[in-house]
């Protein structure tokens, strides 16, 4: 089997045909399977799969639970029955809008085995009414590495396709902690290289069901800065320099939340936290923890000691 794709699902009953189709749409010139993992949804999610294994059962591989078993251990199952040389994952809410996609990684990555993973460009297309919209990520094209992606995680997961076997099992330590495909592509890219094409080829919802955008902004932080800690320990702290600049950031950005939602005692918190990963090294960011340590110490006197404009939530 030349190629794996997972899809992952959970109460998709809306969007689960539509990414089923676009990944029937590919035209490859080699053999793939569709191993789709859902996670016993309360909806017609499952009604839909089935549909689809009937009408294509040489190449839809359906796991349906019959309890849900959360985000995390569905996806490794679903992994773990995959049978491709590559792997490609698609969540159950997003598709793929380019008919040659998978052709054009797989050929990307046979052509050139010091890239464990090739990914695009995605346009978000918002059901929120936020206006999240546009294209991600803004990275120029080109190669990256490791401590590139350890700065900030700029692969989508339906843009990817990868080795799998650059994969193995994700760390118990990293299993309950989001976000788990940025802590996934670092174990990939450990000992190759990440090319990322200019090609819009997928395209990502935004809506009130979606695991991950739905949390909120400090949620996220938080969760990232377990995750990246736990990272940390697991690739032998070869990269805490990085790690602990990303760490000194999301610390800065909680304790300017913090400050928006007049908790003292969170911002000063998150505040020495920033300070001990290294947060006075960080640029442009002087003005912005004067204010936070004068808000910390004179609570409402700190727009009398800083100008500086707390970053908003975006």
């Amino acid at each position: 089997m030349k190629l794996s794709v997972m899809i992952i699902t959970y109460n998709h009953e809306r969007f689960i045909a539509q990414a089923i189709e676009s990944v029937l749409a590919q035209r490859v010139n080699f053999d793939y399977e569709i191993v789709i993992g859902d996670d016993c949804s309360t909806d017609g999610t499952r009604a839909v799969i089935m549909d689809f294994h009937r009408r294509y059962p040489d190449r839809i591989v359906p796991l349906i639970r019959d309890q849900n078993i959360g985000g995390c251990r569905n996806t490794e199952s679903t992994l773990a029955a995959c049978q491709g040389q590559y792997l490609a994952m698609l969540e159950g809410d997003d598709y793929w809008t380019c008919e040659d996609k998978l052709q054009r990684q797989v050929d990307f990555l046979d052509a050139n085995p010091d890239y464990a993973i090739c990914c695009h460009r995605v346009q978000l297309f918002d059901e929120t009414g936020t206006n999240q919209t546009g294209i991600l990520p803004p990275h120029a094209t080109g190669t990256y590495t490791l401590d590139d992606l350890l700065k900030g995680n700029f692969i989508m997961t339906g843009t990817t396709v990868f080795c799998r076997n650059s994969l193995g099992p994700l760390p118990p330590e990293l299993q309950k902690l989001g976000p788990l495909d940025w802590a996934r592509f670092a174990i990939v890219a450990r000992n190759r290289k990440i090319a990322l094409m200019d090609e819009v080829m997928s395209a990502y919802r935004v809506h009130a069901g979606s695991t991950w955008s739905s949390l909120p902004y400090a949620t996220r932080l938080r969760e990232s800065a377990r995750m990246l800690r736990a990272l940390d320990q697991h690739l032998g702290f070869k990269y805490t320099s990085t790690i602990r600049s990303v760490l000194a950031t999301l610390h800065c950005e909680l304790a300017c939340q913090a400050r928006r939602d007049g908790n003292r005692m969170e911002t000063g918190k998150h505040f020495v936290k920033c300070i001990r990963n290294g947060g006075l090294q960080l640029p442009r960011r002087r003005l912005t923890l004067a204010g936070l340590v004068a808000y910390t110490l004179i609570g409402s006197w700190y727009k009398v000691f800083s100008t500086d404009k707390i970053p908003s939530s975006s």
